[in-house]
């Protein structure tokens, strides 16, 4: 049996997962573990060939239709998360194929895209990068920071991760409003947040944070009119999923100054295109996608990732998604 991990940017897979139980409990197991992301779907096809259980990271290759069609031995495909809108799930199961998630980073909370978002929003308002690389050149105290407290925090989507950079905005004395389609005020008042109108939140927060799953109601959501109301001196981050935020309208911004800047870790493309905008845009802060990439985080989701694989071939497969 033939089983490939995508995606394994840190050739750390290995290292922190259980894989080599797979390969000491079936006889003839071949565990496969590629460090490049695969983009084409003619190259992506060469480097599955054969493989019965395919390992994807988050939504970094997408799996439609057409490529079910060309990996026609897939039986298994293990996506970290319990949610990937890259995966066509009808498609799948035309295919015959069963497709597994993994849940949460267990003992760490998964807290760890809200500490990256505090990471972005910390290194924004403190012009952290901008002072490393000054420093580095040779000049002293180039840029004035601002404070957090006493300054409004806007999360859109009071969610789980959402939850929890509220409230670490609250530690900071920053007076925390909130806005989702379907978040109450009786609910936000139990985090400790004020529910606003969403035009309010844009028009009065400092930092505006995002925390909402994306789908076809949150798709482009934050677009021109909405970074148009934000302050000039206020900044957007966005540790969530790329499209929520509409991205020329976002080089517009961040080039025309209408935004004082953003934190990144979230793009339309991932990896983020060499001649993408976003790269030369000023004031900003760009990470390649690592809110969920912690040490504990990887060693919890290939830990589940086995655990699904030996399910799977024991004829009981768990955490299955279903469109």
């Amino acid at each position: 049996m033939k089983i490939v991990v995508l995606d394994d940017y840190q050739r750390v897979a290995r290292d922190l997962g259980p894989f080599d139980s797979l390969v000491d409990s079936l006889a003839g197991a071949e565990v496969e573990v590629l460090h490049e992301h695969i983009a084409g779907l003619d190259d992506l096809a060469a480097a599955l060939r054969g493989a019965e259980v395919v390992v994807a990271m988050r939504e970094r290759t997408p799996f439609r239709a057409e490529t079910f069609d060309r990996l026609p031995d897939l039986r298994l495909l293990v996506t970290t998360g319990m949610v990937n809108a890259a995966i066509d799930l009808a498609a799948a199961a035309a295919h015959g194929v069963t497709v597994t998630g993994t849940g949460g980073s267990g003992s760490v909370k998964s807290s760890n895209t809200a500490e990256l978002t505090w990471a972005l929003i910390l290194a924004c308002r403190r012009h952290v990068v901008t002072e490393d690389r000054a420093l580095r050149e040779g000049r002293w105290q180039t840029t004035v920071g601002t404070d957090l407290a006493g300054s409004t925090l806007g999360v859109l989507g009071l969610g789980r991760l959402g939850t929890q950079v509220a409230r670490i905005g609250q530690a900071f004395d920053m007076r925390v409003i909130a806005w989702s389609e379907n978040l109450t005020p009786e609910r936000a008042a139990a985090a400790g947040v004020t529910r606003v109108p969403k035009d309010e939140l844009f028009a009065t927060a400092d930092v505006v944070t995002v925390h909402l799953k994306l789908s076809d109601r949150t798709t482009g959501l934050v677009g021109a009119a909405e970074l148009a109301a934000m302050k000039p001196a206020a900044i957007l981050v966005n540790t969530s999923r790329g499209p929520i935020v509409d991205h020329d309208a976002l080089v517009a911004a961040l080039t025309d100054g209408t935004i004082a800047g953003a934190g990144l870790d979230v793009y339309d493309t991932e990896p983020l295109p060499a001649g993408d905008p976003l790269r030369g845009a000023p004031n900003t802060v760009l990470l390649p996608h690592l809110g969920y990439v912690t040490e504990a985080g990887y060693r919890s989701m290939y830990s589940q990732v086995v655990e699904d694989i030996a399910a799977w071939l024991a004829g009981s497969p768990i955490r299955v998604l279903t469109a």
